[in-house]
């Protein structure tokens, strides 16, 4: 088959042991990030197979038509960058098996490191050594702290275990059924929204972005926050409706933010409005990005395509394309 990679950034996946997986086909690799249709549509032409890297390129109904070639799109996890009624129509089997089974603990370690980075202030503190200073101001400690997880699937359950090893208090918000769930766990559920977000002094975000929960974090519940806490976005910047979080930091409540997501990717605009603000720690969607959780999830992009190529599809997202 004729597979190609879009948007591997520094080249790794070619250095994964799973990358043996797909031995005997035809890959291209691209290392840069294109969103004109014109450009993919090219480089595209050939396809068969298309391996995305997450929703890093987004795989629309224009580009779509100009693929005659294609017939497999495989990933990991959800896809809202995907014209998915679109590859129905023409043929094209999406299959994604949604982190089946395990959580990204990459995802909720890089939480926890942006949680300790900005209650102790760290990346300022560094910045401030660099430029001759001392001691620019007081952290605060997680131990008694409480810790709100907003979303209580495989990695939300994973930094709420973090919090609970660091001694602070835990509070869930979640779907009814989360809730439930949660509660069943031994962890603490408020009464009401409101009293969830009011009571965090860190709150992370661990919700899949769907239609529904597109916008979920409004501009009164970060309004409802404590002066003093914490904001953690690792999940998708469009949970969080539009302008909103700016809108808060703003007026001071949340007083404090750490993301790693954004509306549009990648963001290589240093006048970035988040960017600009001491208050605020961003990283560069690297929640996922390491080599161990790349080995994770290749290995099962790749078992995909070689399902699909053995006849036999796999986690097939769109199935009416059967019919």
């Amino acid at each position: 088959m004729q597979i190609t990679i879009l948007d591997d950034y520094h080249d790794t996946l070619r250095t994964l042991p799973c990358f043996s997986k797909l031995d005997g086909h035809a890959i291209t690799i691209w290392n840069d990030h294109v969103q004109d249709v014109g450009t993919l549509a090219e480089r595209l032409a050939d396809t068969e197979a298309l391996v995305l890297i997450r929703e890093r390129t987004k795989i629309r109904t224009p580009l779509l038509e100009r693929l005659p070639n294609l017939k497999l799109i495989s990933q990991r996890s959800v896809y809202p960058h995907i014209d998915l009624e679109t590859c129905t129509k023409q043929g094209i089997i999406v299959s994604s098996d949604q982190h089946a089974g395990t959580p990204s603990f990459a995802t909720a370690e890089l939480t926890w490191g942006l949680i300790l980075a900005a209650m102790r202030k760290i990346p300022q503190q560094m910045a401030a050594l660099r430029a001759g200073e001392w001691q620019i101001g007081v952290g605060q400690t997680l131990r008694g702290k409480t810790l709100g997880i907003y979303g209580y699937g495989r990695i939300g359950g994973a930094v709420a275990e973090y919090g609970k090893a660091f001694g602070m208090n835990i509070l869930i918000w979640a779907s009814e059924g989360s809730r439930e769930r949660a509660g069943a766990d031994g962890y603490d559920v408020p009464k009401s929204r409101e009293a969830f977000f009011a009571a965090c002094d860190v709150l992370s975000l661990h919700i899949r972005l769907y239609d529904s929960t597109r916008s979920i974090v409004t501009a009164a519940d970060l309004a409802g926050m404590k002066p003093s806490a914490l904001l953690v976005n690792t999940s998708r910047a469009p949970l969080i409706a539009p302008g909103a979080l700016l809108a808060a930091l703003d007026a001071g409540r949340p007083g404090m933010a750490a993301v790693d997501v954004y509306e549009e990717e990648p963001v290589q605009d240093a006048a970035y409005p988040l960017f600009q603000r001491d208050n605020v720690i961003c990283t560069p969607h690297i929640g996922y990005v390491t080599s161990d959780e790349y080995e994770i999830q290749f290995s099962d992009i790749f078992d995909q395509i070689v399902a699909y190529a053995n006849g036999a599809p796999v986690n097939i997202i769109n199935p009416d394309v059967l019919k």
